[in-house]
């Protein structure tokens, strides 16, 4: 497996993104729709039914009622859910039964910047899901400005991460079925235990500790804390994790798929 050689891209990188958008906008109207009612959905069913059981949730030095606690949990969840799910099953879907990397391939583009390009549309539709339902729920004023706008760099960081793990799982599983493995050992348990729908804290000692090893946890604390205002330096640690692991996992996946693809 050789390492990508920064050599190997230049801005035809940005043709395969601009590809990509072009069907995304002829769809533009149903993709827009789940970030939009989802947000009001998940708050409305929260706000009314759960969060009268649960009431406050002690954060920092504050404390938030549930609605609050779980609305940055969405976005976060959104950004892993639109980039990893783009480079699995829609860059399969384009890799192997439409043939698309194919004609790409028929151009001057290599296979570098093909699978990088799907890589950056990936986290593209992650800002766009974490735009629009930071929208909708600043509408219900659980998101507390400026801190609110650090949730775009925030998921062009964790877009290009799931993008990533995405892009890597492809490049492993032997057929569209076989996601549905990383989907269950992966997916759903950082969706459940990433400090999602209640504080790490209630967990034992030793599921902490597993839980901080997972990506979404310290998106979700990230998002959460410029959501919400609540400024801490453990917030660093968790943007270096994120940082490491882009600039670790982002190659590797570039590396992997073109050892799929080639042989």
């Amino acid at each position: 497996m050789n390492w990508p050689s920064p050599s190997r891209f230049s801005f035809r990188v940005f043709r395969v993104w601009q590809r990509n958008f072009e069907i995304y906008r002829q769809n533009w109207k149903i993709s827009f729709l789940p970030p939009l009612v989802e947000p009001m959905l998940y708050i409305l069913a929260f706000g009314l039914g759960l969060a009268v059981m649960v009431g406050e949730i002690p954060l920092g030095e504050r404390l938030v009622p549930y609605t609050t606690f779980i609305a940055p949990a969405l976005v976060s969840v959104a950004i892993m859910y639109n980039s990893f799910f783009e480079t699995t099953y829609n860059s399969f879907v384009r890799m192997y039964y439409q043939k698309t990397f194919d004609a790409l391939l028929a151009t001057p583009l290599n296979l570098e910047e093909i699978i990088l390009g799907e890589i950056l549309w990936a986290a593209t539709k992650s800002v766009i899901a974490a735009t629009l339902m930071g929208v909708v729920i600043s509408l219900f004023g659980l998101f507390e400005f400026p801190g609110a706008l650090l949730l775009v760099p925030l998921a062009v960081l964790g877009g290009l991460l799931f993008a990533s793990i995405g892009m890597i799982c492809t490049a492993l599983v032997p057929g569209i079925e076989m996601f549905n493995l990383p989907i269950f050992l992966g997916i759903t348990p950082m969706f459940l235990f990433s400090g999602t729908f209640f504080p790490l804290q209630n967990l034992p000692g030793w599921a902490q500790g597993v839980a901080q090893l997972l990506p979404l946890t310290h998106l979700v604390a990230l998002v959460r804390g410029c959501a919400l205002q609540l400024w801490s330096g453990w917030y660093w640690l968790s943007l270096l994790y994120l940082a490491v692991a882009v600039a670790i996992l982002l190659p590797l996946a570039i590396a992997l798929m073109v050892r799929r693809i080639i042989h």
